[in-house]
């Protein structure tokens, strides 16, 4: 029989700087931060958008036909996606590359803000922007006695269809990652 060589160990100097460049890179984390503030900040942006969509609507409804009283309710909702979707990314966000948000003593708080990993937030994402674009596809489809452009809708129909089946492909894509990890 043949002895190997014990492998050989780490520098005590080498160990550290190794340890030390490792907590460099976990507290990087700590620099998505000011992103998070960033969009927190963008979702007050986009809450007086919709205090002024809001107004306006309320203004011109009484005398709007239906489909402008439906198109400018759409416009409502599409704000209210996209502020979902802002809300979403800076929970699950924070929660999967920051730092664990103890919910611990806010029985108020939802139950989702800690349970949603990476790949649930990119469907929620997909989700999301797909709903979007959905209502942009029914607006310009009520338009459609006014402003009539085939080109557009193409487009619009299209990059609506792409958008169906990027989210379905990540989906099955999860879903089949997640059968073979448990399958190992």
């Amino acid at each position: 029989m043949s002895e190997q060589p014990a492998p050989a160990r780490p520098k005590p100097v080498m160990k550290s700087i190794g340890r030390g460049f490792e907590s460099v890179l976990f507290s990087s984390r700590w620099l998505m931060a000011p992103f998070y503030v960033g969009l927190i900040v963008s979702l007050a942006v986009l809450f007086l958008k919709f205090l002024r969509m809001l107004w306006e609507f309320i203004l011109h409804a009484p005398g709007a036909k239906s489909s402008d009283t439906i198109l400018d309710v759409l416009s409502l909702i599409d704000v209210t996606l996209v502020g979902n979707l802002i809300l979403i990314v800076v929970f699950s966000g924070y929660e999967n590359f920051v730092s664990r948000i103890d919910t611990s003593g806010q029985p108020n708080w939802p139950v989702w803000i800690t349970q949603i990993d990476f790949a649930g937030l990119k469907q929620k994402m997909l989700a999301s922007i797909v709903a979007i674009s959905a209502i942009h596809v029914l607006e310009a489809f009520l338009n459609i006695d006014t402003a009539f452009d085939a080109t557009k809708m193409t487009w619009l129909v299209s990059v609506h269809l792409v958008f169906v089946i990027s989210a379905l492909l990540l989906a099955l894509s999860d879903r089949w990652g997640a059968e073979k990890a448990s399958g190992e």
